[in-house]
């Protein structure tokens, strides 16, 4: 939306970040079925912008389990409106940790299987 651009009339990175941020929310939840939190995110680099009106789509998936801790990998797509071409925006590796009902960290439950 227009109240989320910059004044080149791109989309601010950080609500793109933001979106990414949730997704790889919610690979982490299911993962831990249960809260997480984000604790870092590696290299964020922007190699296109997002114009008002693009269709942007997320993909998110884990790809690294600690004790307590899981990496999850987003990309995030592009795609203008009156397009059928897709366009890689950035990635980035972000990892959460599995908390309790303390607000600690916990250890991550068996996978499911």
């Amino acid at each position: 939306m227009p109240a989320d651009t910059n004044p080149a009339g791109d989309i601010f990175g950080g609500w793109l970040m933001a979106q990414m941020d949730l997704a790889a929310g919610n690979v982490a939840a299911r993962r831990a079925r249960g809260r997480c939190a984000t604790v870092a995110v590696d290299a964020v680099t922007f190699v296109s912008p997002v114009q008002v009106g693009d269709e942007v789509s997320l993909y998110a998936e884990l790809v690294h389990t600690g004790r307590s801790s899981m990496k999850i990998r987003v990309e995030a797509w592009r795609r203008p409106r009156h397009s059928e071409e897709n366009q890689k925006v950035t990635e980035a590796i972000f990892t959460f940790v599995a908390l309790g009902e303390d607000g600690k960290s916990r250890p991550l439950p068996e996978p499911a299987g």
